[in-house]
């Protein structure tokens, strides 16, 4: 058996609040909606993981989500223009990367990053 697919379920009944958050101000793209469930992705290949945490590193919470982006920068930019606040950075972290911390609108802490 091969892990093909790890896919992180965040329960909602306001789906457009998703739409808002990943699609609009994060720019993945929508891939399925059922009107129950909508599903968001880039057409990047991803690789499969999940990691367990004692803490986020840093001293900082143990993030919902991890999204590592090629451009934090701009990544920054879009949370600040949709009007979302930074929680944490961004940070430059001994162990090579640079990240920031968002809430989403369900409350889910996201720790975005780029690898330095």
């Amino acid at each position: 058996m091969k892990v093909k697919r790890i896919v992180a379920n965040v329960e909602t009944q306001d789906l457009t609040k998703a739409r808002y958050f990943y699609e609009e101000v994060l720019g993945l793209d929508q891939l399925m909606n059922l009107e129950f469930i909508a599903t968001y992705s880039s057409h990047e290949k991803m690789d499969t993981q999940i990691s367990f945490l004692s803490e986020g590193g840093s001293g900082t919470p143990v993030p919902d989500l991890s999204i590592e982006v090629d451009d934090l920068d701009s990544a920054l930019a879009r949370m600040k223009a949709g009007g979302i606040p930074i929680e944490y950075g961004p940070a430059k972290e001994p162990w090579g990367v640079r990240r920031f911390y968002v809430r989403d609108p369900f409350g889910k802490l996201i720790n975005i990053l780029t690898h330095l």
